[in-house]
């Protein structure tokens, strides 16, 4: 498991995407993170991976009771 979580650790850079936005209009703002895709995108993945493991954790906890 170790192996695989380590594999999977050195495989993110390969998720990294540069895109024009930071600091190009404005300077610094955080309308960038909630109107650029790549942000939007990423924070809907990351919830939904959230809202389903909170989920599983739930059927499991009620199937050892």
């Amino acid at each position: 498991m170790k192996k695989i979580i380590a594999s999977l650790a050195m495989l993110t850079p390969l998720l990294a995407l540069a895109h024009p936005g930071h600091g190009e209009t404005d300077g610094y703002t955080i309308i960038h993170y909630f109107t650029a895709p790549q942000h939007v995108l990423v924070t809907l993945a990351a919830v939904a991976v959230t809202g389903v493991f909170i989920a599983w954790e739930k059927k499991r906890k009620q199937k050892e009771s």
